[in-house]
């Protein structure tokens, strides 16, 4: 009897360390939801694709970066957005934004596309860029408020033309990976999802044209 009573004081003692001990590793183990803010539980950046016209081999789409966050600011030198193309797609002119590197476009004789990588960075133009490099609403620095603080400077726009891409809504196939980096922020952005078209007002709320596709990319 005393074997066994030995025996089971000794059980007990180690259980009672493995509980111990994996106390300590769960309250020093890094947090695992650390991109989960308590005071905007809501809040997202989100990136809006919206295609404005076709071309011979692709399609001009506007894409507009919004911070819906309530309080999380995007500061200088601003926001870098990614992603990679799903085919062999290039990137034939940007307006209001550029590419950080061109890529390999050496197979292209005639003309040499803004960008050949499959997997470009995107980074936004200063306030002082020329009118003729302008778009509505883009050219910030990178820089952008909260929708809650100031909606008038919480989105930034860029016009990219896209080639050797899809030509209509049915070959079109949207990109995949895309990545948002800010100072001292990083993150987690969901895959495109097809959205209604965007409605656009002109001359005045008198006439109202529609993106030919829309897609959203949500970034939390």
């Amino acid at each position: 009897m005393a074997v066994v009573a030995g025996v089971t004081g000794s059980s007990r003692s180690a259980a009672c360390c493995a509980v111990l001990l994996a106390a300590v590793l769960f309250l020093s183990a890094p947090a695992t939801t650390e991109a989960y803010d308590s005071l905007d539980p809501y809040g997202n950046i989100t990136i809006k694709w919206d295609i404005i016209s076709w071309t011979p081999d692709g399609y001009v789409a506007t894409v507009t970066i919004t911070n819906y966050q309530q309080f999380r600011t995007i500061s200088a030198p601003g926001w870098r957005l990614g992603w990679s193309w799903r085919k062999k797609e290039v990137i034939w002119a940007m307006v209001g934004a550029r590419a950080i590197k061109r890529g390999d476009c050496s197979k292209f004789k005639r003309s040499r596309p803004h960008c050949c990588k499959r997997d470009p960075t995107i980074v936004d133009l200063p306030s002082g860029t020329p009118f003729n490099q302008q778009v509505a609403n883009c050219c910030k620095a990178g820089v952008l408020k909260t929708f809650n603080q100031d909606p008038g400077n919480a989105a930034s726009s860029f016009q990219i033309a896209v080639g050797l891409a899809g030509t209509t809504n049915r070959t079109v196939i949207l990109p995949k990976k895309i990545t948002l980096k800010a100072p001292g922020q990083g993150y987690t952005c969901g895959r495109a999802l097809v959205v209604v078209p965007t409605k656009y007002s002109s001359s005045g709320g008198r006439r109202v044209t529609q993106a030919f596709m829309s897609w959203n990319v949500t970034c939390t």
